[in-house]
């Protein structure tokens, strides 16, 4: 019989991923099984082990919904096998997270655990719409209330005291009964014009925020068709959100975009990018990176590195598959000798400084025209070995061999991914997003190949397309589209500073 594992109750945090504590994110790298909450960011899924076993336990309708007798049962049969079980939850598992329950049904059962605390709801979500839920000023106390049930219900709670109660009042999970909450508070002295607030979808990109009075709060909320999960604030605090809000002013938010790069590691940063600035991701790589299934002619290229005068990398991709392989080997930088390295771009050469070593020549123009026409200057009549994928343009080495002997070698492969994930496609069909960023040519081609036709004309009328490159645009543009932002040098930032512009001067109200 297997040794019994342990089961970690982990908060996740309100909605933003980045709110995960640094023993969480931990501990979600290492599970065998993940059991996560709907509500609880699937951007952190991301975190997981490609071997993890991941389900999803969310108890809202139309959710994967499942008792939480079920849920009980099933940490205790996976922690049974021996597994090392992640019970990811939004927010703090303690704060109305019944976390509580789940730990004391793994106690009964003999089942170790630990718990992870999260940032709660009740704290973080009005962090995010600028409302401080205590002030020196307004609020010295905070109270954390349920609006589950209806006020009116036998066994509900002290409204008496919570109307007279001299702070700020949070109340989770109210605003399918918020006209009875503002009821019940009234009628017993809650004063009707005390500011209120009520933030829907909290530290996520699709946060809106309502202020307004107790007594007319209800009222606006169903105005502009507010819904759960949704927070509400009630107290002088929230009268403060002018003066402090930040996470709704970004430049992005809102913005819901699709990133097409490469499923590489490197590509993780572009999520994060965007996502600082306010933006909604969602993730449809086109170009699968992978390791090389025959190394014989990288380990041979690897063996004869300090003969070249250049080593040439054309990607940051590059840098990190022929390193790995270099390090597998158990060699190391020493291996260049005295070759002088050439990166296509600043990702390049950040990529090589990782590895402790400076590019000798980046060019001002970032991409192979530039490189070559630079490289040409400096490597007349020596030897270069350029480090690339196993396909893409073979501009570099065409012109590269006119003034030096060049050998190349693939040391990554790309792979055409085989089908668009469905939740892009539904989205695209629903008209629910905004942008779609295009990093090449053949990303591009393979992307609006991919779409169902349906799919295109609903990408056409709804949607903008961010081109990195003439070059990609004018791919677009030969499959039918039109580019309505390009980056002013082919960059990942300058791509991305391409679409805050857009934004700001013309928004997003003529599609392609």
């Amino acid at each position: 019989m297997a040794t019994p594992g342990v089961v970690y109750l982990v908060g996740a945090g309100p909605g933003d991923p980045g709110l995960i504590t640094r023993r969480g994110a931990e501990l979600l790298a290492q599970a065998d099984v993940i059991v996560h909450d709907h509500l609880a960011a699937t951007r952190l899924l991301e975190l997981a082990s490609p071997s993890a076993e991941i389900l999803c336990v969310g108890k809202s309708i139309g959710h994967c919904t499942m008792s939480q007798d079920r849920i009980e049962q099933l940490l205790i049969d996976k922690a049974r096998l021996g597994h090392r079980v992640v019970r990811l939850k939004g927010g703090d598992p303690l704060v109305f997270g019944r976390g509580a329950e789940e730990a004391a049904s793994l106690r009964a059962a003999g089942i170790r655990h630990e718990i992870i605390p999260g940032v709660t709801a009740g704290v973080g979500v009005p962090a995010y719409a600028g409302i401080p839920v205590t002030h020196r000023a307004f609020a010295s106390a905070v109270a954390f209330v349920t609006g589950h049930a209806d006020p009116d219900a036998p066994g509900s709670l002290d409204w008496d005291a919570l109307a007279r109660f001299p702070g700020t009042l949070v109340v989770y999970m109210g605003v399918t009964h918020l006209e009875a909450i503002r009821d019940a508070l009234v009628a017993r002295g809650r004063p009707r014009d005390e500011p209120a607030a009520v933030i829907e979808w909290g530290s996520t990109p699709r946060q809106r925020t309502l202020v307004a009075t107790l007594s007319t709060l209800p009222e606006r909320a169903r105005e502009i068709r507010l819904a759960p999960p949704s927070l509400l604030v009630i107290g002088a605090v929230a009268g403060l959100r002018d003066e402090l809000a930040w996470f709704e002013h970004r430049p992005l938010h809102g913005q819901r975009i699709v990133v097409t790069r490469p499923d590489s590691p490197l590509s993780t940063h572009a999520h994060e990018d965007l996502e600082a600035l306010g933006a909604e991701v969602i993730s449809a790589p086109m170009v699968l990176v992978r390791a090389l299934d025959d190394l014989g002619p990288l380990d041979a290229a690897i063996d004869r590195l300090a003969r070249y005068d250049w080593v040439v990398f054309a990607s940051a991709n590059g840098v990190d598959f022929l390193f790995q392989r270099i390090l597998d080997r158990g060699l190391d930088a020493r291996a260049f000798g005295a070759a002088r390295i050439a990166a296509i771009g600043p990702a390049t050469a950040r990529a090589l400084a990782r590895f402790h070593l400076r590019a000798d020549l980046v060019p001002d123009e970032f991409r192979s025209e530039g490189l070559a026409r630079v490289l040409a200057e400096q490597a007349r009549g020596g030897r270069i070995l350029l480090a690339r994928a196993n396909r893409g343009r073979d501009l570099l080495d065409r012109e590269l061999r006119q003034v030096a002997e060049v050998d190349q070698v693939a040391v990554y492969q790309n792979l055409d991914a085989p089908r668009l994930p469905d939740d892009v496609i539904d989205r695209i069909m629903a008209g629910s997003i905004d942008w779609v960023t295009l990093t090449s040519s053949a990303i591009a081609s393979r992307f609006l190949e991919l779409l169902p036709e349906p799919a295109r004309a609903q990408l056409r009328g709804n949607a903008y397309l961010a081109s990195l490159s003439e070059i990609t645009s004018e791919t677009i543009r030969e499959r039918g589209f039109s580019p309505h932002a390009q980056a002013a040098e082919p960059t990942w930032p300058a791509l991305v500073q391409a679409i805050v512009d857009a934004v700001a001067h013309a928004g997003t109200n003529n599609p392609v």
